[in-house]
């Protein structure tokens, strides 16, 4: 008797504890100071209107940043995706594939012209390899294979820009629009980085949901940025590499090495100074 009360009463506590263990897993934890939910009703903030008579100046510039500078890193990180934080170009994949926006076809004048789906985005880097292998071991026979390689979207380092700069003389500022924005995957050409653009997005368009895909900031984690942000507040480092140009050709057409660097920056200062010679002091 005492033998069938004991084996009944740890049979009740054993049902106890799983009860409760049951009752503690069914509660996520938070992780934080508190339950964060992300930036999801932010809404971007709208641009200043633009009339063509205020119009007394524009041009526009073509740049790249590249993911690796310690400043753009933002746009690169994280590789896999945390909650609410993801990488610049996991947002836009996602935003392509539930259909948010519209990815355009790559074309000779950087025109948004024919759409492109998000499967043939994918279909497009994935290669299929069909190789005949030996096997390590008798009778080491030969068998025919498929490597497939799928896109790795860690591998997109740098953003093209297309902008406008314009002079506003109602404002009296220089101002910036951009135009639409292009992810570029570096690849590994015989030992060569080879860039290969992928698509073009028009910026408006995204703007809806790069302001509520969070970005990081390394000063204050409470005040979170989001990618509209950086873009809107030019928190990137970033090169000219072709500005608009009656041979239409872009800066590598002409020059090389330092000689490239110095003309990027030179149409960077001429900018520049074209505002600043618009005033006396």
């Amino acid at each position: 008797m005492k033998k069938l009360f004991l084996i009944t009463l740890s049979i009740l506590l054993l049902g106890g504890a799983s009860i409760v263990r049951a009752q503690i897993t069914a509660e996520s934890p938070v992780d934080g100071l508190y339950q964060d939910q992300g930036i999801v009703n932010k809404t971007p903030l709208p641009l200043p209107s633009v009339r063509k008579a205020d119009i007394m100046w524009s041009k526009r510039i073509w740049r790249e940043i590249d993911f690796r500078q310690k400043m753009n890193q933002v746009f690169y990180f994280p590789i896999e995706q945390q909650q609410n934080w993801k990488s610049f170009i996991t947002v836009v994949l996602d935003a392509l594939k539930q259909g948010k926006i519209t990815a355009y076809d790559l074309s000779n004048t950087d025109e948004l012209l024919v759409p492109i789906t998000y499967q043939e985005i994918i279909g497009r880097q994935t290669d299929t390899i069909h190789r005949t292998m030996r096997r390590a071991n008798p009778p080491y026979d030969e068998y025919d294979t498929t490597i497939i390689t799928e896109f790795d979207p860690s591998k997109v380092m740098r953003l093209r820009l297309k902008e406008d700069w314009y002079f506003d003389k109602q404002r009296s500022q220089m101002l910036v629009r951009i135009d639409a924005f292009c992810p570029v995957i570096i690849k590994d050409h015989n030992g060569q980085e080879v860039s290969e653009p992928l698509f073009w997005v028009s910026y408006p368009q995204a703007r809806k949901v790069l302001a509520q895909a969070l970005a990081f900031n390394p000063d204050n984690s409470a005040m979170r940025l989001s990618f509209d942000d950086i873009f809107i507040k030019r928190l990137f480092e970033s090169y000219i590499y072709k500005e608009q140009n009656m041979f239409d050709r872009r800066i590598s057409a002409y020059a090389t090495g330092v000689d490239a660097i110095m003309e990027s920056n030179r149409i960077k200062r001429q900018m520049f100074n074209f505002e600043q010679y618009l005033w006396q002091y």
